[in-house]
């Protein structure tokens, strides 16, 4: 048939309206979506999303296809909507500016046997003029704007089919009809889910519901802020989590800061704007003379002016997490200018977020390197930051786990390291002036959503100070009874001690073992009876529980301890909780609150759970009173639990084998270890759990304490009388799979590490 300039979609009669909707039902069954989805989601990054099914029965309803229809799709994608049309029309014209893209799409649509498209890889805002008139245009890019150009190439009568944004920002579905001598008719068809940009993605992993989806869009143009951020703050998403599922879907790989950083080259964005690359989310990383790899945190981040930065280069992207991004960033401002002196104003302040830039300005260098730093332990699940010079060498380590790890990719230099001290005293509330004596102090730190207590301690030593800084998340979930990884028997012994009238509980082990999440634990499950009040003394609070009734001694104005004890009598209570008993009159006021009815929680510092008889006699607590009313010393350890993604059987090392085993190994034994994933960043570990001691005390165990039996002799009752040690927990645990046999010689001393002779007491 010759071009006429008449649309032939309408020569001779229309197609009856029920034939109609039967022909477009066939075309929608007929085509495959999902052999349309393009495995690195660059679809989604051009912003020509593949429509929704129900988006393009729409377009179908308002468009008048016959079979001798010709059809200039522009923006084409990956070629859903292509092929859709391509069942219904004589021939299609597809254009495509991305390469990748219209490669990808000519393939598909021909593995399809659609013999009826011609795809072009070009300038899609130019159209096809060559080939013009169509009878339909549809247009799937929202970055054709100037239309005047497409109307030359509409035939009479011929139909135009766009997007545009409505109100809310909203893509409503418009039809434009060309009726002749340049008059164009202009109609609206409501609001679709047309141009996707990617966002249809959440709904489609699980991540929010469509509702959600809109509220987060309408979140973020407001805020001017990425979706994918609000997405993560409206459902208090695990960053790792939705950017792994992200980092699949798109096919795109996860790179962490440590990654990036040991591959970046500087120089290859040193002449970008940095104005832009943070408005863009992006870093350019590495490049080989033919392809440029780029950092996104975003993953629709358009990589169009990238390409225009690196002309006739293959742009290849990699995902970052919003705290990685930061995490660059910080670590490639270390080359920047130093400070002489630091303004209090520009470092002094509360809990501002740290993953909104701060800004570019000289002043702030040493800001977003301690920002960094804190990002850095955030990222890593630190449970501190250690600070530590040596002549020239700036030592930069996180303890992860309970094992401190070297930061590799800080290159602070000591006069850097002198300005870091100052911020972190400054935030701290500190004397920067003062160099000669340790100093303590707090400050607060919130990242996104997460907040968190520091604690800072600043040491004087040979060639400078010295600082650590603990972490406390204040909005993290507390770790309930159930999840602490005790032995059930261990957990249901520890919940009916909570449940007895009165008596003294100790929780007992080195700093860092893990003594409060075990207290707090059992708080929570008192928190929930509503018959008994509990109160506590702690310094400081960590972790505020709901219906607990929490202080914090005051040592500055002689509140301490024993002086929160005497008070908390006249108070009430059921439950007191005193957060560490460190000297006679503590002790003495623990004992006095129990013997008056009172359950007393609390934690000591010694080795193991006879150790605690051994330290309140050193601290003059009278055999008799301490007999009589200490129920159970529970004694821990933590130790690095095996990374659950990874986890495999281990050969079991001889060494330690000989050490837990002198005489024979037991034919049952397994052990486990993580062989490394992306999960536990490698290391085959994830988390800790506790090791458990557990000592309840029976009639002839308080005889013995009474008499104030020698240490030795105390621990040979006790296991006669039921101790379950803490090799017995470690070794359950080994047996388990929950933590690798290369642990216990960490947790235990060399002469617990084989089995205790038990049957060795003499009254």
């Amino acid at each position: 048939m010759s071009r006429a300039n008449v649309g032939t979609g309408h020569k001779g009669a229309d197609l009856q309206s029920k034939d109609r909707i039967e022909r477009n039902a066939h075309a929608l069954a007929s085509v495959d979506r999902g052999a349309f989805v393009l495995g690195d989601g660059e679809h989604r990054v051009s912003g020509r999303g593949i429509p929704p099914e129900k988006t393009v029965a729409q377009i179908l309803e308002i468009c008048h296809l016959g079979p001798d229809a010709r059809v200039l799709h522009l923006g084409s994608g990956s070629g859903y909507l292509t092929a859709v049309l391509a069942m219904l029309a004589k021939e299609v014209i597809a254009v495509e500016r991305l390469q990748k893209l219209a490669d990808f799409s000519r393939q598909t649509l021909a593995a399809q046997g659609l013999t009826n498209v011609t795809v072009r890889c070009a300038d899609a805002s130019l159209g096809a003029a060559d080939l013009a008139p169509f009878d339909l245009i549809v247009v799937s890019t929202p970055k054709i704007t100037t239309r005047e150009p497409l109307w030359d190439q509409l035939a009479l009568r011929g139909e135009f089919i766009c997007v545009e944004i409505g109100d809310a920002s909203r893509q409503m579905l418009v039809k434009y009809i060309n009726r002749g001598n340049k008059r164009i008719a202009r109609s609206e068809h409501g609001y679709v889910e047309f141009v996707t940009n990617g966002d249809d993605i959440y709904v489609e992993l699980g991540f929010v519901s469509p509702d959600m989806l809109r509220e987060a869009r309408a979140q973020a143009a407001r805020n001017r802020t990425l979706l994918v951020d609000e997405i993560s703050r409206l459902q208090n998403l695990d960053a790792q989590k939705l950017y792994r599922a992200l980092s699949e879907r798109y096919g795109l790989p996860l790179l962490s800061a440590s990654e990036v950083m040991a591959r970046i080259d500087p120089q290859l964005h040193a002449n970008i704007s940095r104005a832009y690359l943070s408005h863009e989310h992006i870093i350019p990383i590495k490049s080989d003379g033919k392809t440029v790899i780029v950092a996104c945190r975003d993953p629709n981040a358009s990589m169009d002016e990238v390409q225009q930065l690196f002309p006739g280069l293959k742009i290849d992207r990699v995902l970052v997490t919003p705290v990685d991004y930061r995490r660059i960033w910080g670590a490639l401002e270390r080359g920047g200018k130093t400070l002489d002196r630091i303004d209090e104003t520009t470092v002094k302040g509360g809990d501002s977020d740290l993953l909104v830039s701060q800004g570019e300005n000289s002043e702030a260098k040493l800001v977003n390197l301690y920002e960094a730093l804190l990002l850095d332990a955030v990222a890593d699940r630190a449970s501190d930051i250690h600070l530590e010079r040596y002549g020239a060498d700036i030592r930069v380590r996180l303890r992860v786990d309970g094992e401190l790890r070297d930061l590799n990719h800080y290159y602070i230099t000591p006069t850097e390291y002198a300005g870091l001290i100052n911020v972190i005293k400054l935030r701290s509330e500190l004397n920067i002036a003062e160099r000669r004596l340790p100093q303590g102090g707090r400050s607060q730190a919130r990242v996104g959503d997460a907040r968190f207590d520091l604690r800072v301690q600043v040491q004087p030593s040979l060639h400078g100070e010295h600082v650590v800084i603990r972490l406390l998340p204040q909005n993290s979930s507390l770790i309930s009874i159930e999840k602490l990884g005790m032995q059930e028997h261990i957990a249901n012994a520890y919940r009916r001690l909570l449940r007895n009238p009165a008596g003294l509980v100790l929780v007992v082990g080195p700093t860092g073992s893990g003594k409060t999440t075990t207290l707090n634990a059992g708080l929570q499950l008192l928190a929930e009876d509503t018959t008994r009040k509990v109160i506590t003394v702690e310094d400081p609070i960590e972790y505020s529980i709901d219906r607990i009734q929490q202080t914090r001694v005051r040592p500055d104005i002689g509140f301490n301890f024993a002086d929160a004890m005497r008070s908390f009598v006249r108070q009430d209570p059921d439950v007191i909780l005193v957060g560490e008993i460190r000297d006679h009159e503590t002790a003495l006021e623990a004992i006095r609150a129990s013997q008056t009815g009172h359950v007393v929680l609390s934690t000591l510092h010694c080795n193991d759970a006879v150790d605690a008889v051994q330290r309140l006699f050193d601290l003059n607590v009278h055999p008799n009173s301490l007999a009589s009313e200490l129920l159970a010393v529970i004694a821990q350890r933590l130790a690095k639990r095996v990374c659950e993604h990874c986890k495999i059987e281990d050969d079991p090392d001889p060494e330690i084998l000989k050490e837990l085993f002198p005489k024979a190994i037991p034919r049952s034994f397994r052990c486990y270890r993580g062989k490394g994933c992306p999960q536990c960043n490698g290391t085959g570990t994830r988390g800790r759990v506790g090791v458990i001691e557990y000592l309840q005390f029976n009639g002839e165990l308080r005889n013995a304490v009474s008499r104030h039996t020698p240490v030795g002799e105390l621990r040979a009752l006790a296991l006669d009388s039921g101790l379950y040690t803490m090799r017995d927990s470690a070794l359950d645990h080994v047996i388990q799979g929950n933590i690798p046999l290369s642990e216990l010689p960490r947790i235990l001393p060399q002469e617990r590490m084989a089995p205790e002779k038990r049957g060795q007491w003499k009254a």
